[in-house]
């Protein structure tokens, strides 16, 4: 069978080249759990976000949303509200700070992790490529000790070569695929947090510091 075939080969491969395939599994194994981590954070921070800002816009006081602000755990929104609510000082450049500081820390936190797929993506080819031309070098000096360049010689070693380059593809494809897709998401998710940031901002100034007990 091919899968016996496969395994035999990785089985009988280099101490260097079988390094080469335990370092491709570390990073296509974390890199697969990051994808499912973010694909769950994510889901749950754009429905949260949605949540809290249809609650925002429906709310009259911001004592009693904020109240409502312990169910939304992930939602950046909610964190932002959170810091405003807290916020005393009724000028313009201090609440903005105050947001600018918490669009920073969450911002951070949408985008974590996502640079070990973009590591994943960049370095797990060059990674097989390098298995490769190991197995293929000795190959090559199999060859030499022989004395003989039959197929039979050389097939074994260059097969053994190979599956270092597609075991180096097979981690990074998945990991530049999903880096790009939740590389947009975050991005979507921050612009939203940016844009509701500003309009907190207005609210906070507009409401000259009655935004405690006065209506939104």
């Amino acid at each position: 069978m091919t899968g016996d075939t496969v395994l035999t080969l990785i089985l009988k491969a280099g101490p260097v080249v079988k390094f080469v395939l335990v370092l491709l599994l570390f990073f296509s194994v974390v890199s697969w759990a990051i994808i499912f981590h973010k694909h769950r954070l994510l889901s749950k921070v754009e429905k949260e976000s949605e949540d809290f800002y249809q609650a925002f816009l429906k709310a009259r006081q911001w004592d009693a949303l904020y109240q409502t602000t312990r169910r939304y755990t992930t939602s950046p929104l909610a964190n932002l509200f959170k810091a405003a609510y807290s916020i005393e000082d009724t000028e313009r450049e201090h609440i903005r700070n105050t947001l600018k500081r918490i669009e920073v820390t969450e911002s951070s936190r949408l985008e974590r992790h996502l640079t070990f797929l973009a590591t994943t993506g960049s370095t797990t080819p060059f990674i097989g490529l390098f298995g490769t031309v190991w197995g293929i070098m000795n190959s090559f000096m199999g060859i030499g000790r022989i004395g003989a360049a039959s197929l039979a010689v050389v097939a074994p070693g260059i097969a053994e070569a190979l599956i270092a380059t597609a075991a180096g593809l097979v981690a990074a494809i998945p990991a530049v695929v999903a880096y790009n897709y939740y590389l947009s998401r975050t991005r979507r998710s921050i612009a939203i947090m940016e844009d509701f940031s500003q309009e907190l901002l207005e609210h906070c100034i507009r409401k000259n510091g009655e935004a405690k007990t006065g209506s939104l």
